[in-house]
């Protein structure tokens, strides 16, 4: 297994793949991936196409190909976790400073407490998407951050053994997808300078790692992080400050993980219904284990 990292999105990107040789045609593969889908669907670029709907919400447009699905995804993450998982919280995260790259949030000078925002009229079920056609009503703004790093993952792992026949993976910022049939040892930890990180066997499918503690900024002193409850609009304040799950694919993997949590109390029953193997990480550092977790003790 060969395997290389790097830094794009605020955040460490790895590709392995089984044959040596398809090691440098992989990272190609992976970078044009990811390249195409910041073009349609980062809401940090003002010339992306995920700009320039949000900034004309309320018109019906015409989308790249790439664009309708990412949308589509983002929807049925929606769909299936009623709204734990939603999209349309652009103008909210923005509103508590988050509006640019992390990194660079993090470098601007002192600033004033967000500015809070009125309650759209209309939610995550009034964006209609048909085809290449999407409509985001008036008042709307999507984010698509977190599907979106998925579903590159999922696309770039299966672009990578499309283009070399080699089994591959690919992490995008903790979002692993894996195809091919290989077994690769994968290090859990909750963040990218966590030393203590645990190892474990991966298989086809995908891993997501959602967590409270990376992309975090301070306003006035206050602590925010990027992942919102969508019945506050809020930053979630459950008690887990870190959620592993493992699933079919690493879209599904991450819908799961930031749904538990926002739920907060109710997510190992709620894994546990949908067959969900999950690793929990409360604020204090205890583990909970649902839905078939498979690890060691110590991990």
């Amino acid at each position: 297994m060969r395997a290389v990292s790097w830094r794009d999105w605020s955040c460490t990107v790895t590709v392995a793949v089984a044959d040596d040789a398809a090691l440098h045609r992989a990272r190609q593969v992976v970078t044009g991936e990811m390249d195409t889908m910041a073009a349609a669907a980062s809401r940090f670029r003002s010339d992306s196409e995920l700009s320039r709907v949000n900034a004309t919400a309320g018109r019906l447009q015409h989308v790249s190909p790439l664009l309708a699905e990412a949308v589509a995804v983002a929807l049925r993450a929606a769909e299936v976790t009623d709204g734990l998982v939603d999209p349309t919280l652009g103008r909210d995260v923005v509103a508590l400073g988050y509006d640019r790259d992390i990194e660079d949030v993090r470098r601007q000078p002192a600033r004033s407490g967000p500015t809070p925002t009125d309650r759209p009229a209309h939610g995550w079920r009034d964006v209609h998407l048909e085809g290449e056609l999407l409509l985001v009503p008036r008042g709307l703004a999507l984010d698509l951050g977190a599907t979106a790093k998925a579903l590159t993952a999922d696309r770039g792992a299966a672009a990578v053994h499309a283009a070399t026949g080699s089994p591959a993976l690919v992490s995008v910022g903790g979002d692993v997808a894996a195809v091919g049939g290989a077994e690769w040892e994968l290090r859990l930890s909750e963040r990218p300078d966590d030393d203590e990180g645990r190892s474990l066997a991966a298989y086809d499918g995908g891993i997501a790692t959602s967590s409270v503690l990376a992309r975090r900024w301070t306003v006035e002193g206050i602590q925010r992080h990027h992942l919102l409850d969508p019945r506050t609009r809020q930053p979630a304040t459950g008690p887990w400050r870190t959620a592993t799950v493992a699933a079919a694919t690493c879209v599904a993997a991450n819908t799961a993980s930031t749904a538990a949590l926002v739920l907060g109390g109710d997510a190992p029953g709620w894994l546990v219904a949908r067959g969900l193997p999950a690793r929990l990480v409360a604020h204090d550092g205890s583990v909970t284990r649902v839905g078939g977790w498979a690890l060691e003790a110590a991990a």
